[in-house]
């Protein structure tokens, strides 16, 4: 964070000083809620939650470096008091982003922000520092974390904004308001809490909604290929940008298509050039992601071809999302288990077929070892059902069902869509999934792990790319 008194922080968050023998003294650390993420002159932030109480950690941050914590209550160190800390967080974090002048990218969407996020930071990197954030630090704790990571240099703060529901993209983006709005698309995910696509349209455009006008200097970069995005164009004041592969897309993809071992290329067309693009990420929906990355570039004055070689030589900084490794004994690990939703899911095997063709080629087999996708309402039955059943569309050799109801829903539905009995089955637990894989795979199989977050399937990656195999955690 860039260096701020006591003093300073206090009149910013409306707290009152508790036990502060120097009010001049500076925190010019990272801003932490982990006390042992503390560093000399950090912040400690004391949260709240179900199982853990920040504030009895207080005295420990304290003396790993912290100058102060933000609290609740006095908690017998130096502290900055206030009513509601998350609040006092983000207002610290707002003050912050005004004071440096930064250009701030934000963006949202239903599938694929933490590897566009990913992608905008490792082009904007090439034009000048730039902070974005570490995994999915897209919510009212983590997208104040990451904005007060910015220093007097840095250029670009990338920013991910996450809801679940109406106000919460209005809210982050008034904490730390953006001039370049980047929504990727509308899905399914979260629709049991939102009620409807409709509303997820809804509060995913309130990012476009607060942007600068176009004179001002705001951009809104839309999916030309989403209706439900492409119709936010008329709910901004700033002037809009469309990527896509729409022809009237002002940053498009032509030739899209994807090597043999399942990685996408395609031509990158832009309103000053084009270049050719193969990409080191696996699956066709990274085309996408390339094209919203490559447009905020774009418009903050990268040439085509220097996107183009940028997007060639950019990797998946956050982990467990397409992470591809490949054991001694030739079979290789799609570890895609951070989250999942239908489109993600659907992405996914799409792009284990795309990996196997070449596998299956030489007698080895493709495996999805999939699980509950959340909060999916009462359109859960049918996604998972779906799922089951596109698996086999897509030739996939086994399915493994992990889980309770919602992965038996799964497997019914690769069951009786291809009639498969030993191609499908279901198991209890990830233990389970990797004792059966442990005596099935053999050289050349590949393997996809991917659920939503609380299925834990990175422990199945994890036990089977080590020498035990047993799971873990």
């Amino acid at each position: 964070m860039i260096a701020l008194s006591l003093a300073e922080i206090a009149a910013i968050v409306g707290g009152q000083q508790h036990d502060i023998p120097d009010p001049g003294v500076a925190a010019d650390g990272p801003v932490v809620i982990d006390s042992r993420d503390v560093r000399p002159g950090s912040l400690f932030v004391a949260l709240s939650g179900e199982n853990v109480d920040g504030h009895d950690y207080a005295e420990r941050a304290v003396a790993a470096g912290a100058v102060a914590v933000l609290a609740s209550r006095p908690v017998g160190v130096p502290a900055i008091v206030v009513e509601d800390v998350v609040a006092g967080l983000g207002a610290l974090a707002r003050a912050v982003v005004e004071r440096l002048g930064t250009t701030v990218v934000a963006l949202t969407g239903s599938a694929g922000k933490t590897s566009t996020k990913d992608l905008i930071a490792q082009l904007l990197e090439r034009l000048g520092p730039t902070v974005g954030p570490p995994g999915n630090f897209n919510n009212e704790i983590g997208l104040p974390l990451t904005a007060l990571r910015a220093q007097e240099s840095t250029a670009h703060l990338v920013l991910e904004m996450g809801a679940r529901g109406v106000g919460h993209i209005r809210y982050l983006a008034e904490l730390t308001p953006p001039r370049i709005g980047l929504v990727l698309n509308v899905g399914t995910a979260h629709i049991g809490e939102f009620g409807g696509r409709e509303q997820i349209a809804l509060a995913k455009g309130e990012l476009v909604e607060v942007l600068p006008t176009a004179a001002e200097g705001g951009i809104a970069v839309l999916n030309a290929d989403d209706p439900l995005v492409r119709a936010m164009s008329t709910r901004t004041k700033a002037r809009t940008v469309l990527f896509g592969e729409a022809e009237d897309a002002d940053v498009r993809a032509e030739n899209v298509r994807l090597t043999a071992t399942g990685q996408p290329a395609f031509t990158l067309h832009t309103p000053t050039g084009c270049g050719d693009v193969t990409m080191r990420l696996y699956g066709e929906h990274h085309v996408s992601n390339a094209l919203a990355a490559a447009a905020v570039a774009h418009e903050l004055g990268m040439p085509a071809h220097e996107i183009a070689t940028a997007l060639s030589e950019a990797g998946q900084l956050s982990r467990w999302r397409m992470e591809v490794t490949e054991r001694a004994d030739g079979v290789t690990i799609v570890n895609d288990a951070y989250n999942a939703n239908p489109e993600s899911m659907r992405a996914a095997l799409r792009a284990l077929a795309a990996m196997g063709q070449a596998a299956t080629a030489k007698g080895g087999r493709t495996w999805a070892v999939l699980g509950q996708m959340a909060e999916l309402g009462e359109d859960s039955l049918a996604e998972h059902d779906a799922v089951g059943r596109l698996a086999v569309r897509l030739n996939v050799s086994k399915l493994v069902a992990v889980g309770g109801r919602e992965a038996a829903w799964l497997q019914m539905g690769a069951y009786n869509e291809g009639s498969w009995g030993e191609e499908s089955v279901h198991v209890s637990d990830a233990q389970a999934a990797v004792d059966l894989l442990r005596s099935e795979l053999r050289p050349g199989d590949v393997v996809l792990m991917k659920a939503s977050r609380s299925v834990g399937l990175e422990r199945v990656a994890a036990a089977l790319l080590a020498a035990d195999g047993e799971v873990s955690g």
